[in-house]
């Protein structure tokens, strides 16, 4: 008899589609601080950071389960290293476990996600201080060297190359770190919200041209080893994108509208308010 299908997983032959540089970037990510390329990775950890690559592009959606099976079986491998990696990618936290559900891909809620940027802004708070008392040519030189990417990135108002290009720009940073501790979980942190931040601008392109207002702010602040002035700045980006990110969760995507209804004359009707309700925008 067929085995009978699980509600609510994903089309899994999104791991078997070309990477996009998020998806690349986002391997990179995970993988960071390991002596192994990722060529040469064990399998449990090029799972992983497959699977971190897709739900990240949202390809993958919040809230779907992820099986051992399915994915063994798409990847041609055991399930002892699926097990494996979905317990890094807990770790992570873009997965969690459920009683009787097993993997989950993590659904975090308005009020999550605001906790979630309580502790980024914090950390960041530290981290920055740090660099810029101990390390200010070091983080000059990261921006000089990300900033005209992701200027061309916003005048070209292409979401992913823009997500792509700040994500590799914090990253950056993380690595001039010399607490590892809280560089580590400053780059779990990013992980966990890149596929929100990517929703939230997919939602709102306009919002580039202020996010790289803010990046050049920042940027101008920290030539000017004004470091009052880099935190505020800093401050305000998290900010942003804490808000980006809660709008993302909590306003629904517009209905897809049939070229029958688009085409159809208008009624004299009066227009109704929209209301809005919890769904996914990272």
């Amino acid at each position: 008899m067929a085995r009978q299908k699980t509600t609510n997983t994903p089309d899994l032959s999104t791991l078997l589609t070309p990477q996009t540089p998020i998806m690349v970037a986002v391997e990179h990510a995970i993988l960071r601080g390991h002596e192994w390329s990722h060529a040469a990775a064990p399998v449990a950890e090029q799972i992983a950071v497959r699977l971190a690559g897709v739900i990240t592009m949202d390809l993958i959606h919040a809230g779907q389960r992820l099986l051992e099976k399915d994915i063994s079986e798409v990847l041609h491998v055991s399930r002892a290293p699926v097990r494996e990696a979905l317990r890094i990618l807990e770790r992570e936290r873009l997965v969690e476990f459920q009683a009787r559900r097993g993997a989950i891909v993590t659904e975090p809620d308005a009020k999550d996600l605001r906790d979630i940027y309580v502790v980024r802004s914090a950390l960041y708070t530290i981290f920055l201080r740090q660099l810029m008392e101990h390390r200010p040519a070091d983080v000059d030189a990261v921006f000089e060297k990300h900033m005209p990417r992701i200027a061309k990135a916003a005048e070209q108002q292409d979401v992913d190359v823009y997500t792509l290009e700040s994500f590799l720009l914090n990253i950056a940073l993380l690595d001039l770190s010399e607490n590892r501790l809280i560089s580590d979980l400053l780059a779990s942190i990013s992980l966990r919200t890149l596929r929100y931040v990517r929703l939230g601008l997919a939602a709102d392109p306009d919002r580039i041209a202020t996010a790289i207002e803010s990046w050049r702010a920042l940027q101008r602040a920290v030539a000017r080893r004004d470091n009052d002035k880099v935190l505020q700045m800093a401050t305000n980006r998290i900010n942003a994108s804490r808000d980006a990110a809660v709008r993302a969760i909590v306003t629904p995507p517009p209905a897809p509208v049939s070229r029958k209804t688009a085409s159809a004359p208008a009624r004299s009707q009066p227009s109704k308010p929209s209301r809005k309700t919890s769904a996914p925008r990272a």
